[in-house]
């Protein structure tokens, strides 16, 4: 049976959490004696419904111009190393992009960050948090990995984000997107009240980064006028990386005009960006 596009982020998203500090073992179970007489029905605690959780699309304003699309390039940089394959069409082509950071792989990847910072008219930073983990502000597990799960904790994946980032002499973030790309709307009102846009897409291009580099590079090579692409940078063994790159000297070709999340009017879903 071929992998779904769902199992394939269930995996990837699975990798990445791997990496994350692991949780204290449960306590040892104590002896509990139950009453003779039931509980009446009244006491019970009411079962908790699951949120809605939302997956907002984002796109740019279009060129007009068939000949010249307007793209915005997204990558996100979860855990792991820089993915050089990628990086250096971006940088010997001259593409812009916009890049999501989390403050765990800043501390991994100085050299790469130092790149990012000598090259300030291709790159902006963004925040993808402080430990990927879904910004959702109840107990819920989305694709294998537990979000935040409380408002407090939202906050601090959004705030440990932009801490990081401007402790490594970064320009303070506008855009966040969290881990899965997957919020509540509590969340996202929270998250727009704390002062930034939410990032989400219209093309993703590599499934998690597990997609193989043929329908990598069919995916984001297909990309329209105004079209947000996403995939990852911080995936340098996964063959995902090898389609990104030829799909952007594919797009470079078509005469595509790359533009960054700063640089064009945009509008997303469910209250993200307006």
């Amino acid at each position: 049976m071929k992998p779904t596009l769902l199992s394939l982020f269930a995996l990837s998203f699975a990798l990445d959490a791997s990496a994350q500090t692991p949780q204290p073992s449960p306590a040892t179970p104590v002896a509990v004696t139950l009453p003779a007489t039931p509980l009446p029905h009244a006491a019970a605690t009411p079962a908790r419904r699951s949120p809605k959780l939302l997956e907002p699309a984002l796109h740019v304003k279009g060129s007009g111009d068939k000949a010249r699309p307007r793209i915005a390039l997204t990558f996100d940089a979860c855990m792991g190393k820089a993915d050089e394959r990628i990086l250096s069409v971006l940088v010997g082509e001259q593409i812009p992009a916009t890049i999501f950071v989390t403050a765990r792989w800043l501390r991994s990847n100085p050299d790469t960050v130092a790149i990012f910072k000598a090259h300030p008219d291709l790159f902006e930073l963004e925040n993808h948090g402080e430990n990927h983990v879904p910004a959702i502000d109840v107990p819920v597990s989305v694709y294998g990995i537990a979000a935040a799960g409380s408002t407090a904790a939202v906050l601090q994946e959004v705030s440990g984000g932009a801490n990081a980032m401007q402790t490594a002499g970064l320009d303070a973030p506008r855009w966040f997107r969290g881990s899965t790309a997957k919020y509540d709307l509590s969340a996202i009102r929270q998250i727009r009240g704390m002062g930034y846009r939410i990032a989400g897409y219209s093309v993703n291009g590599d499934g998690g980064s597990l997609l193989g580099a043929g329908v990598t590079e069919k995916r984001i090579g297909a990309a329209k006028d105004g079209d947000v692409v996403i995939a990852h940078i911080n995936q340098p063994t996964h063959a995902a990386g090898e389609g990104v790159a030829k799909a952007l000297l594919s797009l470079k070709r078509r005469g595509v005009e790359f533009v960054r999340l700063s640089e064009a009017e945009d509008l997303g879903d469910d209250e993200t960006t307006r």
